[in-house]
């Protein structure tokens, strides 16, 4: 029950911010977001820590493969540019060799790190045709960057992301975003003067994530440090 709380509640935030955000050349802007946090906002997939660490954390939680899928989180290997790893979203497949993701801090947008890029091109360059070697849209080139990174694989959403993430908004989702949005504006007004609400929302999530490694921590009986 907390699982599918969390989920639902990721869900509805990242609507919220997806409607919130700013469009311009498919990146969003206003705010500062690292791809762990947003791919775990937007996915509902609840892993905690780098990126590197998702696929081995993933194992045993949630189903995991070599075929993309909508909402499906690409989990990268490090790198040496790259240490953290990289998790990115797949938004929507189109051919065999060739999705869509939405992520964050991949391209410098007008010189700046840390924005959404919302539905851009990733290819599967491998030999085998499994997704283990990718090329990935890089802004500054308006095309594909010319590096190739290799993956470990994609995780799959659980049932109740899979639905909150589908393509559509239903009414009650939009009766939910609306009143994110409205709450998100009160926070604003009222805890920070100046601030929009984006900004808001996004300390928010940085607060919530906290709170729901504690929880899941205290869920567990594990008293002891992160």
């Amino acid at each position: 029950m907390l699982k599918r709380t969390r989920t639902l509640l990721g869900s509805l935030a990242v609507a919220a911010v997806m409607s919130l955000a700013p469009t311009a050349g498919g990146a969003l802007a206003d705010t500062y977001w690292q791809c762990v946090p947003f791919a775990r906002l937007i996915s509902g997939i609840q892993i905690f820590g780098d990126a590197y660490t998702w696929w081995q954390q993933a194992l045993g939680k949630y189903d995991v493969g070599f075929q993309p899928k909508s909402g499906a989180v690409l989990c990268f290997k490090p790198t040496e540019r790259m240490r953290l790893g990289h998790v990115a979203v797949v938004s929507q497949v189109l051919t065999d060799r060739i999705v869509q993701i939405t992520h964050a801090n991949w391209s410098p947008i007008e010189g700046s790190r840390g924005k959404v890029e919302k539905d851009v091109t990733l290819v599967d360059v491998s030999t085998q045709g499994d997704w283990s070697a990718v090329k990935v849209w890089y802004d500054p080139n308006r095309d594909l960057g010319g590096s190739t990174y290799a993956t470990y694989g994609f995780i799959y959403q659980d049932a109740p992301a899979r639905m909150m993430a589908s393509s559509g908004i239903s009414h009650a989702e939009n009766t939910a975003i609306a009143m994110a949005q409205q709450a998100a504006s009160q926070m604003a007004a009222a805890m920070r003067p100046g601030s929009g609400p984006l900004q808001m929302l996004s300390q928010a999530a940085d607060s919530t994530d906290r709170i729901a490694a504690l929880i899941a921590k205290a869920a567990r009986g594990d008293g002891g440090n992160n």
